[in-house]
This record gives C-alpha cells, sequence and structure tokens, in this order.
C-alpha cells in the first residue's frame, strides 16, 4: 500500500488538494506556496525516509478557533510537508474503508452533506419517530483512544509503513503558546487525516446501531437516534451509552444529551416545526435554529407547538 500512496501521481495530486485548501502554515511556517519547490527539490528524499521509517513528523501547532457562546475549539495544523503525505495516504486509503461505511452515516464523505443528513432526519420524524435520542459526545477528538482506533485501521490495512507512519502523526506532540505537549489520545481537528479517522472509529457506533436495527443519522461526531415511544427512546439511550463508555471509551456529555421530541431539536443547525396544514397532522418542517440565525428568525408556529410539547424541559434530559 505505501507503493501506491508515493507514487508520483498519487503525490502531485495530493500536493494540488493541499494547495487548493490553502490554510496555514504549521510549526516551521512553511506555506503552501513552497510545496511545488519541495516536491521538484526533494521528492525522492522524503519518499526513502517514509519508505525506510525515518520519516519524522513535525509538531502540530495548536490553534484555537471560536465556537461561539464564549467557548473555543482546538485545532491543530500540521506542516504542510505532513498535510502533503496526510493527503496522499488518505487518497488511497479511503478506498479500503468507504465502501463499507454506513449510508446513515454523512459527514466528510464523498457525495454525502449536511442537506442529505437533514433530510434523513427529517424523513424519519415525519414517519411518527419523534421521540428522539440526541447524544452529545464529550470532546470527542480529544478523546479518541489511539490503540483500539489503530486496532480498527488495522483490519483494513496491513501494510507495517502506512500503519507506522500513521501511529507517528497520531502521537506527534501538540505546540500551544510555544509549548510542545505530549499526546497518547485523541485526534486533532485540521488535518487530512483526522475526519477519516473519526469515522473509522465512529464506524464501530454505526454497526452497532444497525444491529440493534436503529434508525439514526450521524454527521462526523455528531449523531441522533429516531423512536416511536418515550421508553424505547430511553432504553435505547442507556444502550448506547454503555457501549460509547465501555466499547469505545467514549464519554457521554449528559448536559447536552437527552431524550426530545421534534420542537425541542436541532440537527446540523436545523430545527423542526409543526407544519399545521390541514391533513398533515404530525409532519414537520426545517428551520434555521436560532442557534444558527443569532438574530433570530419568528416563529410563531415554534412558539405554538412548544406550547403543546408534552416532554417538560427539566424532564428533557432523561435516559
Amino acid at each position: 500500500m505505501i507503493e501506491q500512496i508515493l507514487t508520483r501521481k498519487n503525490l502531485l495530486q495530493a500536493m494540488r488538494k493541499v494547495q487548493k485548501n490553502h490554510g496555514s502554515a504549521g510549526v516551521d511556517h512553511m506555506p503552501v506556496t513552497k510545496l511545488s519547490e519541495l516536491m521538484s527539490i526533494d521528492k525522492e528524499g522524503l519518499t526513502a525516509k517514509v519508505l525506510s521509517g525515518n520519516y519524522l513528523p513535525q509538531a502540530i501547532l495548536g490553534v484555537e478557533i471560536s465556537k461561539g457562546e464564549g467557548k473555543t475549539r482546538l485545532l491543530g495544523i500540521p506542516t504542510v510537508t505532513d498535510r502533503l503525505l496526510q493527503q496522499a495516504v488518505l487518497q488511497i486509503m479511503m478506498a479500503r474503508f468507504e465502501f463499507e461505511f454506513s449510508g446513515s452515516s454523512f459527514g466528510f464523505r464523498p457525495n454525502k452533506n449536511v442537506q442529505q443528513a437533514v433530510m434523513k432526519a427529517q424523513g424519519y420524524i415525519n414517519e411518527g419517530f419523534q421521540h428522539i435520542v440526541d447524544i452529545d459526545l464529550k470532546t470527542f477528538f480529544d478523546e479518541v483512544d489511539h490503540r483500539y482506533l489503530l486496532q480498527l485501521i488495522y483490519r483494513k490495512v496491513k501494510c507495517r509503513e502506512t500503519l507506522r507512519l500513521t501511529r507517528k502523526w497520531l502521537r506527534s506532540p501538540i505546540q500551544i503558546n510555544g509549548k510542545l505537549v505530549k499526546r497518547r489520545k485523541g485526534v486533532p481537528q485540521g488535518s487530512p487525516l483526522s475526519p477519516l479517522l473519526s469515522n473509522i472509529m465512529l464506524h464501530e457506533l454505526d454497526r452497532e446501531l444497525e444491529r440493534q436495527g436503529l434508525r439514526f443519522v450521524r454527521y462526523a461526531d455528531d449523531f441522533s437516534i429516531y423512536t416511536k415511544t418515550k421508553a424505547t427512546a430511553r432504553k435505547v439511550g442507556n444502550t448506547i451509552f454503555k457501549f460509547l463508555k465501555n466499547k469505545l471509551k467514549l464519554t457521554i456529555n449528559r448536559e447536552k444529551s437527552g431524550i426530545r421530541r421534534p420542537v425541542h431539536f436541532t440537527c446540523l443547525g436545523f430545527g423542526f416545526v409543526p407544519t399545521f396544514v390541514k391533513g398533515e397532522k404530525g409532519k414537520y418542517q426545517l428551520v434555521v435554529s436560532k442557534k444558527s440565525c443569532p438574530k433570530g428568525i419568528p416563529m410563531e408556529e415554534e412558539a405554538k407547538a412548544k406550547a403543546q410539547n408534552p416532554y417538560p424541559k427539566n424532564h428533557s434530559n432523561e435516559f
């Protein structure tokens, strides 16, 4: 597999992709505009280091970006050279996993997008699956277990050099405010490979949900499960909580998770309000959530729906 990754065609394709995405420089301050020069001068030396196992990734540059409401998210920016190699690995490795990923997984995949995920959620709700298990994973990208993730990759990737390179990227320290911090878990957001690695990890969750015959929608670490009764939702919520904790070693944010009715639920920036159309009882339409539109959108229908909500707000966060 490493030979496929390091072919001239694949590396050139990776270089163009990294250049197209632009992006900031990493700890070495090298801009993406220097990639062409690097490839023309030291391509053979770079590939030789990777093949021999002597390539050593540089530290990741940690940058905090705003999430709104005074909260921040830590991004990890690899050097341009590491981004080039990660993109080259992604282009070959993706084919090994993509064909088996769930049809209910929409994040960072070819021909999949947010709109499809939201429409899927609306479809389940309008089919009568209106007791929603809404689960928020607590700092997912910071909690991924490296050993378990590498075991999952090994199922499809038997190439020692590729696995060794991936492990080095996972273990690369992160530079925060000028200080290097060791990493023994987590997949920092910001690298070309991190979306695929997160999907490989959470595909195990998808498999468990499909094994139980559940209807769900997942976009990266944002997922929700759709059931017909509150009792079923409570049972499912407890089961999945244990699976995430014991199998994947991931923690649920209890304060942000719970059982929702459609009018109290948002999916990837969209809310759901009743249509109030004669003959369409129990049907919901999409609206942009107030959280996604800070100035707010007048929604008299939403106010009416919430007044009829059978789940008091102080009971909505229980499994």
